[in-house]
């Protein structure tokens, strides 16, 4: 049997959120909880490309729409990156706009909202959801709704207990439907703590996850883009240590070997040493490729038989 898959992989979040547009319209409401529900109609962007699982700076967010032709964009993210604030700024602007076709009014364009749920640290303090939104200066009360941008940070949150707070609170405890949320996403493998949790979603998304995880396919995908992230992490901060360009190339290579030597290593044992030295001396088309065909090669002659 295949290991729990972690939902925190951006794969695999976004596999879950588009097979059950339901579960997402669950998450969404429980971290608006003082808006409206909504009710997801559509998702934009469900296609995942091999590609993407490797590619670099590849974001795996869900965009979605509901009733009102509201646009969601909501990720997950596990590592902290330079210029995440001004690329999650971008991502939103450019999802409010992109509807907007040559010719139509500008009134037509819909709010457009972010949630971003963080494995990190972002901001300073005990302050774990964020909210923002265009507000005048001296009313804050006043505001315009077009763009809104959620930030929570679930190492924070999952700290605090995420108990339901007084009314008026100063506090970022949230509701206990997003606590359960927040114990899905850090405590997805701990039975004794799941089996507290009796909110149906949630209960669902666990089930969903588990047949998610014994798909082989799916499971091999995941550790692609698991060991992608891992690599190029460590490729950048090489490359910085390093301080040129060409040395954060060169980086990222080792980073793309190393990723396909960790999955043909796990699927088909201990690799010969030419089979190794084949992996460092490979181009950049050639791992990728090479990457692409560990989800169904059942040899390592039918990884690389195309690449002499």
């Amino acid at each position: 049997m295949l290991a729990l898959l972690d939902p925190k992989n951006d794969f695999v979040f976004k596999k879950l959120f588009v097979r059950c547009p339901d579960l997402l319209a669950d998450l969404i409401n429980a971290v608006r909880s003082d808006e409206p529900p909504v009710e997801i109609v559509d998702i934009l962007n469900p296609h995942i490309e091999p590609e993407e699982l490797s590619g670099k700076y590849i974001v795996l967010d869900v965009l979605a729409r509901d009733t009102q032709g509201h646009l969601f964009n909501i990720e997950m993210q596990v590592r902290s990156a330079s210029g995440w604030t001004e690329r999650s700024l971008y991502y939103l602007a450019s999802a409010y706009v992109a509807p907007l076709k040559r010719g139509e009014e500008y009134a037509t364009l819909k709010p457009a909202i972010g949630i971003s749920l963080l494995d990190f640290n972002l901001l300073d303090g005990e302050q774990a959801h964020w909210r923002f939104r265009l507000r005048d200066g001296k009313q804050p009360a006043v505001t315009l709704d077009a763009l809104q941008l959620h930030m929570l940070e679930l190492r924070k949150l999952d700290r605090q207990g995420m108990k339901t707070p007084d009314a008026g609170a100063d506090t970022d405890a949230g509701t206990d439907t997003l606590a359960d949320w927040v114990a899905y996403f850090k405590h997805w493998c701990e039975e004794h703590i799941m089996s507290e949790i009796h909110h149906p979603p949630v209960q669902k998304a666990l089930e969903e996850l588990k047949h998610l995880s014994q798909d082989e396919e799916t499971h091999w995908r995941a550790v692609v883009r698991e060991w992608a992230q891992y690599a190029e992490a460590n490729a950048l901060q090489w490359a910085r240590e390093e301080g040129v360009a060409a040395g954060r190339e060169e980086g990222i290579q080792m980073g793309r070997a190393a990723i396909l030597t960790r999955l043909l290593t796990l699927k088909f044992g201990a690799l010969p040493a030419a089979v190794q030295q084949r992996l460092q001396e490979a181009s950049a088309e050639a791992l990728a490729t090479w990457t692409e065909r560990v989800l169904v090669a059942d040899s390592l002659d039918a990884v690389s038989q195309q690449h002499k």
